[in-house]
């Protein structure tokens, strides 16, 4: 394929906040596509591809918001490609590429192509034209983001049972299709994700001898790429599974998160499917930490004991759990928490199992807590106000990094029983016309108080928008 020189690539995550996008069965569209623009957006910038993603939390994007981010991304450059990724409903299965009026079918056809290599039904890659007014795309995101090179992936049908399973093993093999296909048509070298060995087809190759020269089995060389016949394309990349003999399961392995890795690389490392990694460590989400421990599939018993002689339990982290809380709740210590799990940093994820160390003398719990729910328009400040703590004693009390907040995500509030809890702070929802300006003079405070309070980082509002005003 010829050498393109892009200009960078805007990712899109679709959906999002209020807006579920389609729905099955208890999973939404919009978290299989934050966790495919957060995945796709990361690997292009470790092949040294310009990214730019639209949004990379559960966030409320409205379409003119989601637009300017995007035309903003590359300065309107035609030479810009931008993914919209979806998933897709209404009975079918399969992936499906749709792409711009004003655009060739070539990328399209290539992203595909990728996509069925990782083993996912190729359904078809199309234009879509509005029904009122032919001339236009049908699509918004692909319609109002000229002249960039704009296409929308469905990676499968969230409503049918085949592809559900798909999505929840394969989604990150599906995404690195896409990535490995954007490369390619970029002209930019491809580099299979740390942890990941590739072999690329020549001619004269087959299973048998690919296999062979690997020492591994055609039947494990089909099964790491989703193969269903052992006919192959000169130019196709196999992920080569791991030679790493079986250990009699004896003796469980486990293997310590990195940065850059991710559930399907280290599934890929060690020859094991992404389903059975996420099932033996009990994971609701493919979100991993650098420092977290994971247990690989078929090596063993993980009952063990640790260097420290603790006898061991674990923990799954819930929404709102911090390391403070979770060794207050167990009598331990923030650090002997830290240390049974090898973390380097108090960052947790939902999900993530942790070893609870239970030696003879746990520590006593510093002060009774209670906790609170972050609603639409708090920030830490707010919440420090309200609970009369200071902003730093909540952060500590949380393992807070950074002052940014989530609705719905639990605090723990630390009470001294002394404090006089004052009265909750005035909210002012903006109408038609309002400046942070003139927000700011109508209740006689300053820009820069509105936008700290409220966490804002710049002087965009929207209408219907909840603002703090500090008192």
């Amino acid at each position: 394929m010829n050498e393109r020189a892009i200009a960078g690539v805007v990712v899109d995550a679709g959906h999002g906040g209020s807006d579920p996008g389609a729905v099955s069965n208890g999973l939404q569209e919009k978290d299989f596509t934050l966790e495919a623009a957060e995945y796709m957006y990361r690997r292009l910038q470790e092949l040294g591809i310009p990214a730019v993603i639209t949004r990379d939390f559960d966030e409320n994007l409205s379409r003119e918001e989601r637009l300017r981010r995007a035309n903003e991304a590359f300065g309107g450059s035609s030479n810009a490609i931008l993914i919209s990724n979806h998933i897709n409903a209404g009975g079918g299965e399969g992936a499906e590429v749709i792409y711009a009026l004003r655009n060739s079918s070539t990328l399209a056809q290539s992203i595909l192509e990728s996509i069925g290599q990782e083993g996912q039904i190729m359904r078809k890659y199309y234009q879509r034209r509005l029904p009122e007014d032919p001339s236009k795309d049908y699509y918004y995101i692909i319609r109002e983001t000229s002249p960039m090179q704009s296409l929308l992936v469905e990676y499968g049908f969230i409503d049918n049972a085949n592809d559900r399973v798909k999505l929840q093993n394969d989604l990150l093999n599906y995404v690195e299709a896409v990535v490995r296909a954007i490369a390619q048509y970029a002209g930019v070298t491809y580099v299979p994700p740390e942890g990941v060995n590739t072999y690329t087809v020549q001619r004269g190759d087959s299973l048998w001898s690919i296999a062979n020269r690997f020492g591994v089995t055609v039947d494990a060389l089909r099964k790491a790429n989703n193969l269903t016949s052992d006919t192959l394309q000169i130019g196709q990349i196999l992920k080569i599974p791991s030679t790493s003999s079986d250990n009699g399961g004896t003796s469980p392995t486990y293997y310590t998160v990195v940065k850059g890795d991710s559930l399907w690389s280290i599934a890929n490392r060690f020859g094991v499917s992404v389903a059975d990694l996420r099932n033996v460590n009990n994971l609701t989400s493919d979100v991993l930490q650098v420092g977290q421990r994971l247990l690989i599939p078929g090596t063993g018993d993980s009952s063990e004991d640790n260097d420290n002689g603790y006898e061991e339990i674990t923990y799954v982290v819930q929404a709102g759990d911090s390391l403070w809380a979770i060794a207050n709740r167990y009598g331990i210590t923030v650090d002997e928490l830290k240390s049974a799990n090898n973390l380097s940093s108090n960052l947790l994820s939902v999900g993530q199992v942790l070893i609870i160390p239970t030696g003879e003398n746990p520590v006593v719990p510093p002060e009774e807590t209670t906790t609170y729910t972050v609603v639409r328009g708090d920030s830490l400040w707010s919440i420090a106000k309200q609970f009369g703590l200071t902003v730093d004693e909540l952060k500590r009390a949380n393992n807070l990094t950074s002052n940014t907040l989530s609705v719905g995500q639990v605090l723990v509030i630390p009470v001294s029983g002394t404090v006089e809890v004052p009265s909750s702070p005035t909210v002012y929802t903006v109408q038609s016309g309002d400046s942070l300006w003139s927000i700011a003079n109508r209740f006689g405070t300053t820009v820069d108080a509105l936008k700290s309070l409220n966490n804002l980082s710049s002087n965009l509002l929207q209408i219907g928008q909840q603002l703090l005003i500090p008192v």
